[in-house]
């Protein structure tokens, strides 16, 4: 089994490698995100970093602290992209900003006119979107994250 620090370097990766590929897919790709993509980005951003931080610190990273504070990070983005997996699947009604179920916001001639709607699904593989494998990857993450806080 990994120890505590290869966990940890192990869901911080992860989390740098989801960045990256969602960077490929919009900058190499063509495939531009909506606002839900978006903001599963940043709790990926901030796992790498902790990740970063307590390599970078060792036993001195308060212990457990930052492990679960990762974990807790990957969560959030599994979360959101639940919530996205939903809202592309018509489950339930997405932010009126990026959603077809909205209306109004939409159809203002005054607002930007290249939104991403965050009800379409512009990739998916084995019948998954990006937003339901950013979940899938990141509740594995999770679980680095936890080997490593109980090491």
């Amino acid at each position: 089994m990994p120890g505590r620090n290869a966990c940890i370097a192990l869901a911080a990766l992860g989390s740098l490698a989801l960045l990256l590929g969602a960077l490929a897919f919009q900058h190499i790709g063509g495939l531009a995100p909506c606002p839900m993509c978006l903001w599963q980005r940043w709790p990926h951003v901030a796992a790498a970093l902790i990740g970063l931080f307590a390599l970078a610190l060792g036993r001195w990273s308060h212990g457990r602290v930052m492990p679960w504070l990762g974990m807790l990070a990957v969560l959030i983005s599994a979360a959101i992209g639940a919530y996205h997996t939903g809202v592309e699947r018509k489950w339930w009604q997405g932010p009126t900003s990026c959603s077809g179920g909205g209306g109004g916001d939409l159809l203002r001639l005054d607002g930007p006119l290249d939104v991403v709607m965050c009800d379409q699904v512009a990739w998916q593989m084995l019948g998954l979107s990006m937003a339901s494998w950013n979940m899938l990857a990141s509740l594995g993450l999770a679980v680095l994250w936890a080997m490593a806080a109980r090491r």
